[in-house]
Formats: structure tokens, sequence, C-alpha cells
């Protein structure tokens, strides 16, 4: 549903968040808990049911050079227009969150190798992203960014910049591929708008757990309302209406192949609250 609402708002992409499946299916932090079989069957789902690109977080890829491989393979048969692959060990941690460790910058160009080589279509994107900055600092972090471009990523993500400084010296650093930035409210990365992004070089900015967090706030203020009162009644201009959430879920396209097909038993069901 999530995914239906950012293409009913205008938005161009479906980012899959590794730490949106984490947080939201499955109710575990993000530090590496999850495999490529998890991140498939979301990713599934959300393609079937929009029709803008879908790019996904596939973390470190999920083991060596092979699983690489796989995890590029797979994603391009569920429909994914691409996927982000990252240069931290196995497990990862959250990009905002302390204590990582990244892999020496030739495996994670191996891993880009593996990646190109593995896909089908050439119009797949392959994003590499970097977590060094808090392990190595800022010039290591920007070296293995234009490393990874000069590798064949189609874009690069530098994680977790500290400053709009930080942010302004990407572009320099990698002058030849589109540039992605993660802003994350609570995080390391000041929240800039769009139009200061643009004009720092930033193709793409991920807004990876707004979403989530919104929603949140939100149930959880509905549920204080229903124990506090003993009723839902007063939250009327604070949840979705019944016919918001049909038409969201696609009922009218069911009902309309339904009522094409004259109708059957065994779609009465689908009338049910």
């Amino acid at each position: 549903m999530t995914a239906r609402l950012i293409e009913e708002a205008g938005f161009g992409l479906v980012y899959v968040t590794g730490a949106g499946i984490a947080n939201a299916q499955h109710g575990v932090p993000d530090v590496g808990l999850l495999g490529l079989e998890d991140v498939l069957r979301v990713v599934r789902a959300i393609v079937s049911v929009v029709g803008v690109p879908v790019l996904v977080d596939a973390d470190t890829g999920f083991g060596g050079s092979m699983n690489v491989a796989r995890t590029v393979r797979e994603l391009e048969k569920a429909g994914a227009a691409g996927v982000q692959l990252e240069d931290q060990v196995m497990p990862k941690r959250c990009g905002h969150f302390e204590g990582k460790e990244v892999v020496p910058a030739e495996e994670m160009v191996a891993r880009l190798a593996a990646a190109r080589l593995a896909r089908i279509d050439p119009g797949f994107v392959i994003v590499a992203r970097t977590d060094a900055r808090q392990t190595h600092g800022l010039d290591e972090a920007l070296d293995r960014a234009s490393r990874y471009a000069a590798a064949g990523a189609d874009a690069v993500f530098v994680e977790a910049l500290e400053s709009e400084d930080e942010l302004a010296r990407v572009r320099g650093a990698v002058p030849s591929v589109p540039l992605v930035v993660n802003l994350v409210h609570g995080g390391k990365t000041p929240i800039l708008p769009a139009g200061v992004l643009e004009k720092l070089g930033f193709s793409m900015a991920l807004y990876a757990n707004l979403q989530l967090c919104a929603a949140i706030f939100a149930v959880r203020r509905a549920l204080n309302h229903l124990r506090d009162t003993g009723s839902s009644e007063g939250l009327e201009d604070s949840i979705a209406s019944w016919e918001e959430r049909q038409k969201l879920v696609g009922l009218p396209e069911v009902q309309a192949l339904e009522a094409a097909l004259g109708g059957t038993d065994d779609t009465q069901e689908l009338h049910s609250p």
C-alpha cells in the first residue's frame, strides 16, 4: 500500500528499503538479519501493484560475488529496475548506526563486476553505496565513490554525510555518474530541500524511513485514542475513509472484472470488511 501511495503522490520511483523491510515486515532492527528471499517476497508484491520503476536496497548482495550475481538475476526477474549494493562487511548495519565496518575497496569493485556480468538488461541500474565516511573519513569515502563509478556503477551513493559542505564535495569527486543521497530524520545527514540538493549535484534523494515513521506516529495515536476513550469515534479526520482504503487496494478494478465475468461465488469474499 505504501508503494501505491508513493505512486499516487506523483513520485517517479519507489525505493525498497532494507531497513523498512526489517522494521515493518519482521519487527527487527536493520543489522543484517534478512536474506535475499525476504527481500524478493516484498519486491515481487510491490512490482505487481505499481507502474513506476522499483529500485531495491540489496545490502551487500548477501554474500560473495556469486551471491551478488544471483541477487541481481533474481531481482531483475522479479521486475526490479535496479539494485543498490554497498561496501559494508556482512552482517551489515543501518548506514546511520555506529559500529559499521567496510570491506576493502577491491572487494566492492568485485561485487560491482559480478553485478554487471549478471544483469541481462543493460538498463538495469546498479547503484554503488559506500559507508566509508564513518569508518575511514570523508576523503576515503569520496575516493571509493570515484573508484566505484570507474568500475561501472551507474550511480553512486556516499552514505551518512554529515554537513552541507560534505554533500557539496561529492560531485567534484564523482563528476561522471548520477549521485544519490539518503535523508533520514534523526540521522547523520542534514535534511535539505530538493532544490538545494539538485544544485549540489544530486539526482535522487531517498526518504527511506519517512513513511514508516509517519505510520508509527499515526497508528500509535489512533490506538491510544481507542484505549483511552473505548471508541474509534473522533478519529474520522485522521484516518483514511472506507472508500479511500478500498480504492487504494484496487477493489473497484476487482469488482469491474467480477461484473465482466458475470459474478461468481468465489469473489463474494472480496466485498467483506
